[in-house]
């Protein structure tokens, strides 16, 4: 039996699971949902749903992939107890994955061309429409769209093509720290940008007043659900880097160090945005349209506005090709694991599957712009986005947390003594009762909450009927993990 590839570093492990964790949601979310909803206050209750939400679910992920020694294809096999089907639920993983990356790639794509386009300086001088006319003429020409795409897509099977230690290890070293390096730079130019300190104060100092006039609870919400989105948890991205890691140390350590390093990146992130936006005059809530309207809009303005354009979108590259390259080695693991394939085989029948899956999204936005999935204006991405942050990413987390807690599925015992395994600090035994009980409570209402907003404009009807199909699916998910096995009779 082929020994399993392992790390060749400990750094490595951190900043490859860190570059997972490390997308999209940090540099592009973080920012105008901290500027969203009030700044510093935010923050300091994201912080805390960060500790008591987030973390918990990470070393779950982490947990299950190193005792397994197994991708998400065979983790729930090998662990569960007897006659338990907490196996059927690594679908939810498997699907996960590919739904993620049918957009994800496109996104990914998006950014690599506004890095080519601000690093040859295309974008600069123009003002507000030409760079409104900009991002639209590249949504409505598919050639560009999928040029982009595809290429974003090889890049990542690439490096996931050349190993673990050679490839994803070796080369996401590089980008993570580059990208870290460049984040400094940038956040130091913010800085010192004219009226900067203004979105220092905001950014920094607490305003509860904000948090009022947004609302506790929204407030409260939105920190709680970007806690738990933004380390990348519930569909089994962690547990793929478990299961490549060795027994030396504590998965509690190793997970705070994860955390601290994603949440350095989308601190960092905010202090790179936000004064930049007070500097300018710019809204910093203005939503996902921050990112290809808003900051090209300051960039354009600013002396040497290509070079900060060009470093920024580089560094939003990195962001979203870590995810995109932690993605693809799950699924790589997935046909390695089950099928027996090579690494370079699975790549080679994964490129033009990829491709093929990630089409539709491209589509969406010229020739199939006429499909409007989720209501008047939306986008078959908003559906792909749908199904997998409001339903695969909350019940993939639900199931992990109580794969890990019920004794019909791995057990409390079994997964403490495996975070607790090797030096470091040691996970709290007393929280049984929260992670049995109260994550798993949390964890439904993050999932209900988001069916709520996403549907309460639509009509009763509709909201209703829904919200009738989420309880379906979590009937159906504690169906499994409440399901006693049969005892064999002698």
């Amino acid at each position: 039996m082929k020994e399993r590839e392992k790390f060749g570093s400990r750094l490595g492990f951190i900043l490859v699971s860190a570059g997972c964790a490390v997308g999209l949601g940090n540099v592009w979310k973080f920012p105008y949902i901290c500027g969203e909803y009030g700044g510093a206050a935010f923050i300091l209750i994201y912080l805390m749903f960060l500790v008591i939400l987030g973390l918990p679910i990470l070393l779950c992920e982490f947990a299950v992939g190193r005792a397994s020694q197994k991708s998400m294809a065979q983790a729930y096999e090998k662990l569960e107890q007897k006659g338990s089907r907490f196996h059927h639920m690594k679908w939810l993983s498997i699907v996960g994955f590919y739904m993620l990356m049918m957009f994800y790639t496109m996104v990914a794509g998006w950014i690599l061309y506004y890095a080519y386009r601000s690093l040859t300086g295309q974008l600069h001088g123009l003002d507000s429409s030409a760079i409104q006319n900009a991002f639209d003429t590249m949504q409505s020409s598919p050639q560009t769209m999928m040029f982009w795409n595809v290429l974003a897509i090889l890049v990542s099977f690439f490096v996931c093509a050349l190993g673990l230690q050679n490839g994803i290890e070796k080369i996401t070293k590089v980008m993570m720290s580059v990208l870290i390096i460049i984040m400094i730079i940038l956040a130091i130019h913010s800085l010192l940008s004219p009226g900067a300190m203004k979105g220092v104060a905001f950014y920094l100092i607490p305003d509860f007043s904000s948090v009022a006039e947004n609302g506790i609870g929204n407030t409260i919400f939105a920190a709680m659900s970007h806690a738990f989105f933004t380390l990348s948890v519930g569909m089994g991205n962690m547990e793929i880097f478990g299961s490549y890691l060795g027994k030396e140390r504590g998965l509690l350590g190793e997970g705070t160090r994860i955390m601290c390093v994603d949440t350095f990146v989308a601190l960092m992130a905010g202090f790179i945005i936000i004064p930049a936006c007070f500097s300018f005059g710019v809204e910093p809530g203005a939503g996902p349209s921050l990112l290809f309207l808003t900051l090209p809009n300051v960039f354009s303005n600013m002396p040497g506005g290509s070079i900060w354009a060009g470093m920024f979108f580089v560094f939003m590259a990195f962001a979203a090709l870590s995810t995109v390259i932690a993605v693809f080695e799950s699924i790589i693991s997935y046909y390695m694991d089950t099928l027996g394939w090579s690494r370079k085989k699975t790549v080679l029948v994964n490129i033009p599957l990829m491709t093929v899956l990630s089409t539709p999204a491209v589509l969406g936005y010229n020739i199939w712009k006429w499909f409007q999935p989720m209501g008047a204006g939306s986008s078959i991405m908003d559906l792909e986005d749908f199904l997998v942050s409001y339903n695969i990413l909350p019940l993939g987390g639900l199931v992990f947390v109580l794969f890990c807690t019920r004794k019909n599925g791995w057990g409390w015992h079994a997964f403490c003594d495996e975070v607790n395994q090797g030096e470091g600090k040691k996970f709290p035994l007393w929280l049984r009762g929260y992670m049995t009980y109260v994550l798993p409570l949390i964890i439904v209402v993050i999932y209900l909450k988001g069916y709520y907003d996403t549907f309460v404009g639509m009509g009763i009807k509709t909201l209703v009927l829904w919200m009738a199909f989420a309880l379906l699916l979590l009937a159906g998910i504690f169906s499994v993990a409440f399901h006693k096995p049969k005892v064999q009779k002698k």
